[in-house]
């Protein structure tokens, strides 16, 4: 009997039925998977939607909304709509100047402001019959706003004129502020004049003073020591100069080694003399001249008195109606023409015997030791100065006409600008260079006010352009006398400069930077005192 052969079928039958077990098992446990996942999903929607449902509750409450406001048929609603506008109508009837149609609507709005609240209070809501009235009376009265044309189109335009009647208000009133703004910085406080009158007197009454006077030309020796420390200041305050050399003493740390060389006018000469004739401050050496004393100092050399003889510039600076007042009053002011101002240009002809010399405007206190600006290098230019041009305000084209050719073709008009009231001169370049030539040719030029139109300043940076050493910013702070400065800036600041309209010995003056400069003046002198000057 023959042997079956070895059956290899049926093993194969076991595998595959075995595949098929598992297979079956991995689609329960995914379907297990599907199962759950989509009832958490349901879960975690369900309670977000709670979450948010809940908030949405909590907003209705804090916004006071009733269910019955949310109704597309509520009346407390459109009740509450017509207040709204009937509110913008009063006020637009106000503008309009028709109070008996606003004494109307604020009536109505009452009204129906009434319901609602009764409405509140009862805590039930509005029914037709009793708001029919009330709703449709101020359908009315909104009815005939729109007749008188109380619309946003007509809002707009009515809005647009008078915002174009208060500009041109507010123009006038800013033309009048400034004019009377440059009259309060420009005139002389009492104070100040009787100062100079009892001064001069002083001067002429008092023989010690003469004495002292004869005193002191033994120090003549010291005024043209290029070895000392020179200082200029050229005005004619009194007081304001005290309180330049004063400050500069009191932070110096060899004050007898201090030469402050003061010019000022025939008028304020003796005064000036006699106050610091009788007044000592740590040993500084203090010099007095008048500039009507330069005999070099005539119309045939200097351009600014030149233009002083020409009719039409007094017409400009002195008449003040010969241009219907297009012409900003502060670019008329005659302070621009006086030498006083204009001596700056003419230093090494005012001191020929000095070298180097820092030139100070009588504007700032000194509240550092500055024997240090001496010993600066200034890489053979003529002016160290503060630079001004960390903003575009103070860059060249701010303060020169770039429309005229000139001015165009030779300056820079992004060059950076700095400021006068604080510079270190070398005279030994300024006379090499000839820099006053370069001051007369620019300065003759705009005779027609075509190249620059107020100031020294411009007619500064155009001569000294290209020969100006930039300084640290901490030796020379601006602003104090027209806007806020920086805490910071003026603890660590050498000068302070009170330049703008608000000088501190004036009314005007910026009360918060008033003290930095009146605790070097002494009211508590007899002629401070006589005066009134506190």
């Amino acid at each position: 009997m023959r042997r079956r052969p070895v059956d290899f079928r049926r093993p194969v039958r076991r595998r595959i039925s075995s595949v098929v077990w598992w297979t079956l098992c991995g689609i329960s446990v995914l379907l297990f998977i599907v199962i759950f996942s989509k009832e958490s999903g349901i879960e975690s929607r369900s309670t977000s939607f709670n979450k948010y449902y809940t908030k949405y509750e909590k907003n209705i409450e804090s916004l006071n909304i009733t269910d019955e406001m949310l109704s597309p048929n509520s009346i407390t609603r459109q009740l509450s709509d017509q207040i709204s506008l009937a509110k913008a109508f009063v006020v637009i009837a106000k503008e309009s100047n028709n109070l008996q149609f606003a004494w109307e609507l604020s009536a109505q709005i009452r009204n129906s402001q009434v319901l609602l609240s009764s409405a509140a209070t009862r805590r039930a809501p509005l029914t037709t019959r009793e708001s029919e009235t009330a709703i449709r009376d101020m359908a009315l009265l909104l009815f005939q706003a729109q007749q008188l044309h109380y619309d946003s189109a007509t809002m707009i335009m009515r809005l647009k004129a008078k915002i174009q009647v208060l500009d041109e208000q507010m123009g006038i009133v800013n033309e009048k502020s400034s004019k009377y703004g440059q009259i309060a910085a420009e005139e002389i406080p009492k104070g100040l004049y009787c100062i100079g009158i009892r001064l001069t007197t002083e001067w002429f009454g008092n023989p010690n003073l003469q004495r002292k006077k004869n005193e002191r030309m033994q120090i003549q020796t010291k005024l043209r020591d290029n070895n000392l420390y020179h200082f200029c200041v050229f005005s004619d305050n009194i007081l304001a100069t005290s309180v330049v050399v004063n400050s500069t003493a009191l932070n110096s740390k060899n004050p007898d080694m201090v030469v402050f060389h003061l010019v000022t006018d025939e008028i304020n000469y003796m005064a000036m003399k006699a106050w610091f004739a009788m007044n000592t401050f740590r040993g500084v050496t203090v010099e007095v001249q008048k500039f009507e004393d330069f005999k070099w100092l005539n119309a045939s050399y200097v351009p600014v008195l030149k233009q002083l003889q020409d009719s039409e510039t007094q017409s400009y600076y002195f008449s003040g109606h010969n241009d219907d007042g297009r012409t900003p009053i502060k670019f008329r002011n005659p302070k621009y023409l006086s030498m006083l101002n204009h001596l700056r240009f003419y230093i090494p002809e005012v001191f020929p015997a000095l070298k180097k010399v820092v030139f100070l405007d009588d504007d700032v206190v000194v509240q550092k030791d500055l024997s240090g600006l001496f010993s600066v290098d200034l890489n053979s230019n003529v002016n160290g100065a503060v630079e001004t041009c960390m903003e575009t305000f103070h860059r060249y084209h701010k303060y020169l006409n770039y429309s005229h050719p000139l001015i165009r073709e030779h300056f820079d008009p992004d060059a950076c600008g700095w400021a006068f009231g604080m510079n270190v001169f070398d005279l030994v370049e300024w006379r090499k260079r000839n820099v006053t030539e370069i001051y007369h040719y620019w300065q003759e030029k705009n005779v027609d006010r075509t190249l620059w139109k107020l100031g020294t300043l411009p007619p500064g940076l155009l001569t000294f352009y290209g020969l100006t050493e930039p300084l640290d910013p901490s030796w020379h702070v601006l602003g104090l006398g027209y806007t806020n400065v920086d805490p910071h800036l003026i603890e660590k600041g050498a000068v302070l400069h009170f330049n703008g309209n608000s000088k501190p010995w004036l009314k005007i003056g910026m009360e918060k930077y008033k003290p930095l400069w009146e605790k070097h003046v002494d009211y508590s002198h007899p002629l401070l005192q006589q005066c009134n000057f506190h």
